[in-house]
């Protein structure tokens, strides 16, 4: 038989580059009967943001392994006359529905995509620069300076696809799910007698015959040591984590040789030892290929060591059995809540962990008596490279103040005359 090759893309990892705002603009007015004119110049525009959006046309994350750098625009720079610099345009990127987008570093969760057309702000641009206008005063009526646009966020991030279905099949290769899923949905999965002819997740949506529906994933196969990342792995345990409720198919025909007792404690400890909130899940146990030889032996002997398991018969290639089981599963779903999505942490039940987010401003003496001010703030909001004029040097102590440095500076203990360090430049602190 000739294999099919499906491009299914669950993960992918991108770059994200948020648009940086607009510098201000220094310009002074200059009109005819208008004296003494003064500063005139605008602020510049916001960078674009990126933002993700679910669509419900998509199934892959096909397009993503083929742009990975994902960058928004950045905001114009101020104009004359204190004219607004226009604002970057945002990146919309669509994604299936069912999306997550992490971070790579922290594992922090920035979108979880789970309804039509729901859009998450991913990365946010940069704030435009104030035009030198805003910097007039009494003291300074001409100021020839103005600030710079603000970088927009910028860091690598994890895309996952994690199929959004009310009840997964789970089970060993070839043990009937395809034809399962095939027998109750529209849907039409590659079905063969071959392992792992399911490769990637088919869903098709279930009606019972008193009128309910839910939708149906059919999953890729389970091996042993797939917790572990063995055969379809964890690629295949992704999926499941949005299920409400398992049905674990059995061969108890044991046509590929395997104890059906035996494939039942496989899968069971495969969910287990990647996430015991698996576990939590109802679980329907179906007994099928009951029109094989061993089946009723098996059968017979599920029951014996399982008594107080319901075990639903059925025979998926000719449609027997398959209505009871549908039912069930819909009696289920209406008790049964959404489980939140965690990650696996080596901890029971953790949910996704965070990062302590890095102080945006840190303040530490050094061996030499010098005060260092650190900071990721401070990377993004000053240059020292631009301090050449003494409106420069103006702006710079005012952002100081209006940051709270100097404050910050004052409370751990710095006294008039000593050094601080910022940046690499090296100034003395002078108390007014």
């Amino acid at each position: 038989m000739e294999r099919r090759v499906y491009m299914f893309v669950d993960q992918v990892k991108v770059h994200i580059k948020a648009g940086k705002g607009g510098d201000g603009l220094v310009s002074f007015r200059h009109e005819k009967y208008v004296a003494y004119g003064g500063p005139f110049g605008g602020d510049g525009g916001n960078g674009g943001d990126v933002i993700f959006e679910a669509d419900p046309g998509m199934t892959t994350l096909l397009d993503l392994r083929y742009h990975r750098k994902i960058i928004a625009t950045p905001g114009e720079k101020g104009k004359n006359k204190k004219m607004h610099g226009a604002n970057g345009e945002h990146k919309v990127v669509k994604v299936p529905l069912g999306t997550i987008v992490k971070r790579s570093d922290n594992n922090q969760v920035l979108a979880d995509l789970t309804k039509p057309h729901q859009r998450q702000v991913v990365a946010h641009g940069g704030r435009g620069g104030r035009g030198n206008w805003h910097f007039r005063s009494s003291h300074n009526t001409a100021p020839k300076y103005a600030e710079q646009g603000v970088l927009g966020e910028e860091f690598d991030c994890i895309v996952e696809l994690r199929v959004l279905a009310d009840v997964g099949l789970v089970g060993f290769p070839s043990v009937g799910k395809s034809t399962f899923l095939d027998a109750v949905s529209k849907a039409r999965p590659e079905i063969g007698d071959y392992p792992f002819t399911t490769i990637t997740p088919n869903v098709g949506v279930v009606q019972t015959g008193d009128g309910r529906s839910f939708v149906l994933a059919d999953l890729p196969g389970l091996i042993e040591g797939a917790s572990d990342g063995k055969g379809l792995g964890h690629q295949f345990l992704r999926h499941i984590e949005r299920c409400r409720v398992i049905i674990h198919v059995i061969d108890m025909g044991a046509e590929d040789g395997r104890d059906p007792l035996k494939d039942y404690e496989v899968i069971n400890n495969e969910l287990k030892s990647y996430q015991i909130r698996l576990l939590e899940r109802p679980q329907i146990v179906v007994a099928n290929k009951m029109d094989m030889e061993n089946a009723q032996e098996n059968v017979r002997r599920f029951k014996e060591k399982y008594p107080d398991i319901p075990v639903y018969e059925t025979t998926t290639i000719i449609h027997e059995g398959l209505d009871a089981v549908l039912r069930k599963a819909a009696d289920l779903l209406a008790t049964t809540p959404a489980f939140p999505i965690t990650e696996d942490t080596g901890e029971t039940g953790v949910m996704y962990t965070f990062e302590e987010k890095k102080k945006d401003i840190l303040i530490e003496k050094e061996d030499d008596g010098v005060w260092n001010v650190s900071g990721p703030r401070l990377e993004r909001v000053f240059d020292i490279n631009k301090l050449n004029t003494e409106e420069d040097f103006y702006l710079f102590a005012n952002k100081m103040r209006y940051l709270g440095i100097d404050t910050a500076l004052r409370e751990a203990g710095c006294q008039d005359g000593d050094t601080v360090r910022l940046l690499g430049f090296e100034f003395e602190f002078i108390e007014n």
